[in-house]
């Protein structure tokens, strides 16, 4: 009932309260952003929303466009300011996501968009995580967030979308309330998943072409 009737009018309502609410704190950071990184100010990316539906993510930029003598981008941690590390374990870079959510793309709570080149390595199972809105926050956030290896972060967001309730969603965002305060996991996230399922494959295939040798 919650989940089928009421979860996005509350997503709307809240969204649209923050992004009036916040309108200061916003213009404030796209300055900051302007002048500690540069322009553009937004970070946009291609994330698969619900029924695997790309939409456009908005975010504040953290990395800078620094790239090589080749002309190639320097990796993700070489990119990523110490403006951009207070962006990132404040959770402010996350703000613009307000607006993903009064558009639809996402909800306030569910699991967290990744990017759509990992959409073939999920299994089965894993893939029921598109089943429902992804989530500005969620139970995988509130739970070790990027410190979680991918299974416990899947297992997190399948647990959630087993039974979507009002309270369970209070108590996530209440979490995640306390985690800005106090930040943890808010790196770059050590293995990407798609290299991370690959390796597993690779080590299967050995498994069993040792057993059977």
């Amino acid at each position: 009932m919650y989940e089928k009737y009421f979860k996005r009018a509350i997503d709307i309502f809240v969204s649209l309260a923050a992004i009036i609410l916040l309108i200061p704190i916003l213009l404030l950071l796209y300055l900051i952003v302007r002048i500690n990184i540069g322009v553009p100010v937004f970070f946009k990316h291609q994330r698969p929303g619900k029924n695997e539906k790309i939409f456009t993510l908005y975010k504040f930029r953290s990395m800078t466009d620094e790239r090589d003598s080749n002309g190639n981008l320097l990796p993700d941690k070489e990119r990523l300011t110490k403006f951009g590390r207070l962006l990132r374990s404040s959770s402010l870079d996350e703000l613009p996501e307000f607006v993903n959510i009064l558009k639809g793309d996402m909800s306030i709570v569910g699991p967290r968009p990744l990017v759509p080149y990992y959409l073939p390595f999920y299994n089965e199972s894993e893939k029921h995580r598109h089943d429902v809105r992804p989530g500005l926050t969620g139970l995988a956030q509130v739970n070790g967030r990027n410190n979680l290896s991918w299974e416990k972060r899947f297992e997190y967001d399948l647990k959630y979308i087993e039974e979507i309730t009002f309270l369970k969603d209070m108590k996530i965002i209440f979490q995640t309330v306390r985690k800005v305060i106090r930040p943890e996991g808010t790196g770059i996230a050590e293995v990407d998943f798609k290299m991370y399922r690959q390796l597993q494959v690779e080590r299967s295939e050995e498994s069993f072409n040792s057993n059977h040798e």
